[in-house]
């Protein structure tokens, strides 16, 4: 796994044990950051179940300012720490389970990855897209991955169906926050 583009472009990262996480492949990663790439530089990024750490550090390779990083598993958060180190990144990482873990999150924020385990239920999933309005920035985009023929997310409050891809086994929907881009 390697970071795509930007000024790591070509870095290595570590990926925690495969028990823990589910890594982006590389295609859809390319496929997501070309469809989003004029809304990053300068964009405040939340990465959920962030695993590696992979799409929180590519955004900030490619010009975001910030990352917020949640991750449950306590070997997942150290590989994170690892990564963002390797790169030369600074990132807030907090350790804890989703929704809940979202009361430590601050401030408002342009892009937001929803990249989830397979094993979690769709329900599960929507149940973090519908707590995200009160972090989301007029115009974010919410980036949700989940395995094709689990269901669609359904866009929470505020949120709206931009665009549906699939990727392999993957399927990749963005939502934009109704608002000023």
């Amino acid at each position: 796994m390697r970071v795509i583009a930007g000024k790591v472009g070509g870095r290595k990262l570590s990926a925690p044990p495969p028990s823990t996480t589910r890594p982006f492949t590389g295609k859809a990663k390319e496929g997501v950051f070309s469809s989003i790439a004029d809304r990053i530089e300068g964009a405040r990024v939340l990465d959920l179940y962030a695993g590696s750490g992979s799409l929180g550090i590519e955004a900030l390779s490619r010009g975001a300012s910030e990352a917020t990083m949640v991750e449950e598993s306590r070997e997942a958060v150290k590989v994170i720490s690892a990564n963002l180190a390797a790169c030369g990144f600074d990132a807030s990482v907090i350790r804890g389970t989703l929704p809940a873990a979202m009361s430590r999150v601050t401030g408002l924020h342009d892009l937001v990855f929803v990249d989830p385990p397979y094993r979690l239920s769709l329900a599960s999933v929507q149940d973090v897209v519908e707590h995200l309005g009160p972090y989301l920035a007029d115009g974010a985009t919410v980036i949700v991955h989940r395995r094709k023929g689990d269901g669609l997310i359904q866009a929470g409050e505020g949120l709206e169906v931009e665009d549906v891809r699939t990727y392999g086994d993957s399927e990749i929907v963005r939502l934009r926050k109704r608002g000023n881009p």
